[in-house]
């Protein structure tokens, strides 16, 4: 189809370049607007020589079908690559020393992370009843499957994933489909059963079961190359100051005011899609729904800083084996986890050496994000000399700061949900997509995205 009025989309981070994606593979014409230099959001890969650093996500899990279709229409499926064998194997921190976690039955009953009395406890799960209530996910945990299982399991996964805290964070809105499982199916260990037989019919994959992929060129190449495909339509160094709905109905019109290099300007739109953070969302929509914006201020993102360091192969004693190591906060360590990043894919470090990227602060010590860099790699270091045996000063050092990382799902967040449904109704033709709805995951982005694509398509297509 054809259709003058543009969709505007507000950030070209994973999720706003996917929405514009589809919708102009349907014909519509589109305009992104980003206010930064470049695409990618927290997606960016640097390269310096031969060192290559991920400022965001380091790889995605393949959970959805949706990336086979996307790497192939943008035609970089030969760009994929899928992790070494060995990073199946990670690491969790017990009484200082790294342990594997179990990948199997067999692994689980001989491993050492957790005592007797803390395996046996899991025999409790299949008895256990719903909650009535809203839970965090440390107590959803700690019902379910006893607290060493939240000590040296989820605690250090909720780090990992969220650089959160599962004190705070709510299991149904963070952790949906693991709440699901109780909620539908009455239990942990029945749901795994039931609900993979459903996942097969969807021909989607579970987070656990899923593989492990980046691209040779690292993580942005995936929006580098949906902004190739959108040419014109994407507008770089441009900051949305507000949108106005002129115009309401079942075809509604928006004004969008924006800054391109300096110069105040405004656009007509059939649709906005407000794909920014949602801090700087609330900005845009604090004019006709100051609520909404303070709702969606509300919303907590920790600050992260992510070491990257790099080291000749002999000053490191660990056998880098795995994907990297979590740190349970049980174990008072000053570091989240670290990624063996040259393991997980090649080239990421030169010839001899290797790449090691440390993670300081989120939920759990947000303060540590304030050090120097200097303080940083030196925290950074005595933390790998303790847990791996890392010997003198790195070859190469690399600090990247996010003073708000990632958005946390905490303990009533269905009602900042709920308060988006309603922003949606009553602004039609204005849409919320981000990794504050939905997941975080890039899996979880690129999903959603497709959905509100398609409710545009809807829209204009009755």
């Amino acid at each position: 189809m054809e259709f003058n009025t543009p969709i505007v989309i507000v950030g070209a981070g994973i999720s706003g370049l996917c929405v514009a994606h589809w919708l102009k593979q349907r014909g519509f014409r589109v305009i992104v607007m980003e206010k930064d230099s470049e695409v990618g959001g927290t997606m960016k890969t640097l390269r310096d020589n031969e060192w290559l650093i991920e400022t965001g996500p380091n790889s995605a899990l393949e959970t959805t079908p949706l990336f086979n279709q996307l790497l192939d229409e943008l035609g970089i499926t030969n760009q994929r690559l899928y992790a070494n064998e060995a990073s199946a194997t990670r690491y969790v921190v017990r009484d200082g020393r790294l342990l594997p976690l179990p990948t199997s039955p067999i692994a689980f009953l001989t491993s050492t992370i957790w005592t007797l009395n803390g395996k046996l406890r899991l025999l409790k799960e299949p008895f256990i009843g719903r909650a009535p209530f809203e839970e965090s996910v440390a107590d959803f945990v700690r019902r379910r499957l006893g607290k060493e299982f939240l000590d040296y399991a989820i605690n250090p996964f909720v780090a990992g994933v969220y650089a959160g805290d599962p004190e705070k964070l709510s299991i149904q809105s963070a952790f949906p489909k693991l709440y699901s499982l109780e909620s539908t199916y009455g239990g942990l260990m029945k749901g795994a059963i039931k609900s993979r037989r459903e996942r097969k019919q969807r021909k989607e994959f579970s987070k656990d079961r899923a593989k492990l992929f980046s691209f040779v060129d690292g993580m942005q190449t995936l929006p580098r190359s949906l902004a190739a495909r959108l040419g014109d339509s994407l507008k770089l160094g441009t900051t949305v100051d507000h949108i106005i709905p002129l115009r309401a109905g079942t075809y509604p019109i928006y004004t969008v005011s924006y800054r391109h290099e300096g110069v105040q300007q405004t656009v007509d739109a059939a649709a906005v899609v407000l794909a920014a953070p949602a801090y700087r969302t609330a900005s845009i929509i604090r004019p006709i729904d100051p609520e909404m914006a303070t709702t969606l201020e509300s919303i907590y993102y920790p600050p992260v800083a992510e070491v990257f360091l790099g080291f000749k192969i002999d000053q490191v004693n660990q056998s880098l084996d795995g994907f990297g190591f979590l740190v349970p906060e049980i174990e008072h360590r000053k570091i989240l986890g670290a990624i063996w990043s040259s393991t997980l894919f090649p080239k990421r470090a030169p010839e001899g050496s290797v790449a090691l990227t440390t993670f300081v602060g989120g939920a759990r010590q947000p303060d540590l994000v304030s050090m120097d860099n200097d303080q940083l790699t030196m925290l950074a270091l005595e933390e790998l000399h303790s847990l791996m045996g890392v010997q003198s000063e790195p070859v190469y050092s690399r600090i990247i700061r996010w003073e708000r990382a990632i958005p946390q799902y905490n303990l009533g967040y269905y009602r900042v949900l709920k308060a988006m449904d309603r922003f949606e109704q009553n602004f039609r033709g204005a849409f919320l997509c981000g990794n504050f709805r939905g997941g975080i995951a890039v899996g979880d982005c690129i999903m959603n995205a497709e959905k509100v694509a398609n409710r545009i398509v809807a829209i204009f297509t009755k």
